[in-house]
């Protein structure tokens, strides 16, 4: 038996055509719509407001397409990791990071990823698939903590621009008033630098854009991410100067600190010379330990004397604060088994 498509994940304009397909009424699109985002709902039998005949042929047709994560784990730090599945032996994992009373969601948009990042778990257990526009949905849709979800990043497991179709559709359904009507103020998409992807992200949407830099150096960095023998830092940099980032939309840089590698002099004055011109923030990230990595973080004294020193380059740079170390939930930390 044949598995049926879903709805959930389905942008406005593919609903109506399912309408229209089915023979609906027009509007019966913005009614599933809001169900689909807007409600918290289990079983298409639940979307009242369209005729029990209609629903009927839909549930015919389709699945509604949204599923609870397998389980869980809580950090001391209150940091919360989802585990879902997505398929047979494929799994990814979502992270919550709570501020206060509101929180960070970090999810992922592939199983596993191809890129091979020296630092980073998910990389080091390879390439399963591209995820959906509604499996990347459903990590925000299913837990129990959506509605004190403020803040999205994409900076789970996966590169985003890796799986740029799917990812784009999931920020149109998130950012759209018929969706969920996230402000793309509140959503940023990390990349490693995949130049054309990149490209068709800034040009297609007003999400913020984050970019890993880790070295500004094209060896070192090379060594660290293979990206750099096709794009290379300076190459991506060059890029963004060509975009205004003077308003509300933000674009940063990722600089994991790894000790006597990447936190010399010589990175400060390399990073400020790079960057020149250029309107946007460095995070300096603490490095995680990851099974059999010859890799060791900088110390949190060599972290701060950094971060000043760049500031007073006049780069904005701030520390991103570690959560979620203790059950593998930190940068860097997922992996892609249950």
């Amino acid at each position: 038996m044949l598995e049926k498509d879903t709805l959930f994940g389905k942008t406005l304009d593919e609903l109506r055509l399912i309408v229209n397909e089915l023979g609906m009424p027009k509007y019966t699109a913005n009614q599933i719509a809001n169900w689909l985002y807007k409600k918290n709902i289990s079983d298409i039998s639940q979307m009242t407001d369209i005729s029990a005949n209609y629903r009927a042929i839909l549930t015919e047709k389709y699945s509604l397409g949204v599923f609870p994560p397998l389980n869980y784990q809580i950090s001391s730090d209150g940091t919360k990791k989802y585990l879902f599945r997505l398929g047979e032996k494929k799994f990814i994992e979502t992270v919550f990071i709570p501020d206060e009373d509101k929180g960070t969601l970090c999810v992922s948009s592939q199983v596993g990823c191809k890129m091979g990042c020296l630092f980073c778990m998910t990389g080091k257990q390879g390439f399963q698939k591209n995820m959906n526009a509604a499996e990347i949905v459903n990590q925000i849709y299913s837990i129990d903590l959506r509605e004190k979800v403020k803040n999205i990043v994409y900076m789970g497991m996966g590169e985003p621009f890796d799986n740029l179709k799917e990812v784009l559709k999931s920020l149109d359904i998130l950012t759209s008033e018929w969706g969920f009507a996230f402000s793309p103020r509140r959503i940023t998409v990390s990349t490693i630098g995949v130049i054309p992807a990149m490209v068709e992200f800034i040009e297609k949407n007003r999400c913020n854009l984050a970019v890993s830099m880790h070295s500004p150096f094209d060896e070192e960095r090379r060594k660290l991410m293979p990206i750099q023998n096709v794009y290379t830092i300076k190459d991506v940099v060059d890029v963004l100067k060509k975009y205004d980032w003077s308003g509300q939309r933000r674009v940063s840089f990722e600089y994991i600190m790894f000790k006597d590698l990447n936190d010399t002099k010589a990175h400060l004055n390399e990073i400020s010379k790079l960057l020149k011109g250029l309107k946007c923030r460095v995070n300096l990230i603490k490095f995680h330990s990851i099974p059999s990595s010859p890799l060791q973080g900088s110390d949190e004294k060599k972290m701060f004397e950094f971060r000043d020193e760049l500031t007073k380059k006049g780069v904005f740079t701030t520390i991103r604060k570690s959560r979620g170390e203790d059950i593998l939930a930190a940068c860097g930390q997922l992996r892609a088994s249950n």
